[in-house]
């Protein structure tokens, strides 16, 4: 991993990116939807602060384990302006997102357990798919395909 000298305080969007590991298109991306921010010089090139290689290893840390970049943009807002995470930043902020990886883990122990039974199928059986419809939640309302544009709602 590329070392940065302790003069440097900001950092080129090359350098961050070989620091981070995260391309430059990705770092870009965070700094479109507000993960972080960069100040432009006078010829309109990012410098980012050295703060950013905390930022982004929160925002890939996040990732890894499912958390929408929504959320962890929200969570990056509640820290003040050029803070760094720290570890009780970090135990405090996935602390709330604990309920739900959560239930990702149980809707997945789910899909795993009953993969085989779904696969080829194409039944769309609502009322006994466990995927689709677990409980027969949706059993009282409609049934066969027409559920299915609903699931995104």
């Amino acid at each position: 991993m590329p070392q940065i000298p302790e003069k440097i305080h900001e950092l080129t969007v090359g350098q961050l990116s070989a620091r981070s590991g995260a391309a430059v298109s990705a770092l870009h991306f965070y700094e479109s939807k507000g993960l972080i921010s960069s100040r432009r010089t006078s010829g309109n090139q990012r410098r980012y602060g050295r703060d950013t290689l905390r930022r982004v290893a929160f925002i890939r840390a996040a990732q890894r384990v499912g958390i929408p970049l929504a959320t962890v943009r929200d969570a990056l807002a509640r820290l003040p302006e050029e803070r760094t995470p720290t570890h009780e930043d970090w135990a405090l902020l996935s602390a709330a997102w604990r309920t739900e990886l959560d239930e990702r883990i149980k809707q997945l122990g789910r899909l795993r357990d009953h993969l085989s039974d779904c696969i080829g199928c194409g039944c769309l059986s609502l009322s006994n798919c466990v995927l689709s419809n677990p409980d027969d939640v949706f059993g009282e309302r409609l049934s066969g395909s027409r559920l299915m544009p609903e699931r995104g709602v």
